[in-house]
């Protein structure tokens, strides 16, 4: 059967234009809303597979609108925002994917905006709808360990994620104390987003984050995420580890490539690094969690349950890539736990 889609847009043209060119053979638009009402209105009436929604709306905006539609209806919705902070804020508020509008003047925007909605939709069809973020109220003595984890420069923790891995990222790093060995983040998302994202982060996690900068300087108490449209790989030198950031053509489909960092992390540091995959479509950091594996480092991914699309985490395990499975809110413990008894 096809993917069932509701169009929720303010502007009459983007919408009827979204109405018009999105369906393929997988994919039927059974309307469109011109509001949050109506978009309520129709989501109950028609019950869509999938609701596009757009998050700059007069009135009751995107945002506000997840968090009333999501606890009484659990449809997966995919955003559409011009602008990063927005985007973030719906995927927080528990939309399962975003894309960005189309910008004017530039060659083929309309087109490889409508390719990627809907792939997007594709996935989003299948994804689990979490209403609101689960980041877990944590049993203080199931954590005791990750509170006294000793610095350790030899040590990297290389994480790689996509759709539904913005939140699956934060509740693992959330905790970590900063004298946590340093972190490297690749998550799939395009540029200006990773800065955001790493602002957000940073906020929020007790350890320094920051978007990747050439040469910028791996240590203890330091997350690094992989700037959009740019790979990040790990090097070494006389004095520790540091970070390439450099763009390049897509690996496995993406660029940050989490293929790319995890290769880069068992080639550098070996026995030494703790890969984790999480949630997310597709194949990329398979690969690459199995070479970790392979080199002597820890690999964790993320179970099937706690999974908002258990793509890579399920390819990796097939592979044998993958030591522990683990639901996402017991990672940053199982990390706690590998460390303390690490020599």
């Amino acid at each position: 059967m096809p993917i069932r889609v509701l169009v929720v847009d303010d502007s009459v043209l983007f919408r009827t234009k979204m109405q018009l060119s999105l369906s393929d053979s997988e994919i039927t638009v059974v309307g469109g809303a011109a509001n949050t009402t109506e978009a309520m209105q129709k989501i109950l009436e028609l019950n869509p597979d999938v609701v596009t929604l757009d998050v700059e709306m007069p009135g009751m905006n995107g945002i506000d609108f997840l968090k009333e539609l999501l606890p009484r209806k659990s449809v997966p919705v995919v955003v559409v925002s011009s602008l990063p902070i927005n985007a973030l804020d719906a995927l927080d508020a528990g939309a399962v994917d975003f894309v960005r509008k189309p910008s004017a003047g530039v060659p083929n925007a309309q087109e490889n905006f409508l390719h990627e909605m809907r792939e997007k939709i594709k996935i989003a069809s299948k994804a689990k709808v979490r209403p609101f973020p689960a980041r877990s109220a944590r049993p203080a003595d199931l954590f005791t360990k990750a509170l006294e984890i000793k610095a350790r420069k030899d040590v990297v923790i290389a994480i790689g994620a996509s759709t539904g891995g913005t939140e699956a990222i934060i509740e693992v790093v959330k905790d970590l104390p900063p004298s946590s060995p340093g972190i490297l983040v690749v998550q799939h998302m395009p540029a200006n987003f990773t800065r955001l994202y790493a602002q957000r982060l940073d906020k929020i996690c007790k350890m320094e984050v920051k978007e990747a900068v050439d040469y910028d300087r791996l240590t203890p108490g330091r997350i690094i995420v992989a700037a959009g449209d740019y790979h990040m790989t790990l090097k070494k030198d006389a004095d520790g580890y540091y970070i390439r950031s450099r763009q390049g053509e897509k690996v496995s489909g993406h660029c940050p490539s989490v293929d790319v960092l995890f290769d880069s992390t068992a080639e550098v540091a070996g026995k030494n690094v703790i890969g984790v995959l999480l949630t997310g479509m597709g194949s990329d950091g398979a690969r690459g969690l199995l070479k970790i594996r392979r080199q002597g480092g820890y690999t964790i991914g993320q179970d099937k349950e706690s999974c908002v699309v258990y793509g890579m985490p399920m390819e990796a395990k097939k592979l044998g890539a993958v030591i522990k499975e683990l639901p996402v809110e017991q990672i940053a413990s199982e990390i706690a736990n590998y460390l303390a008894k690490k020599k």
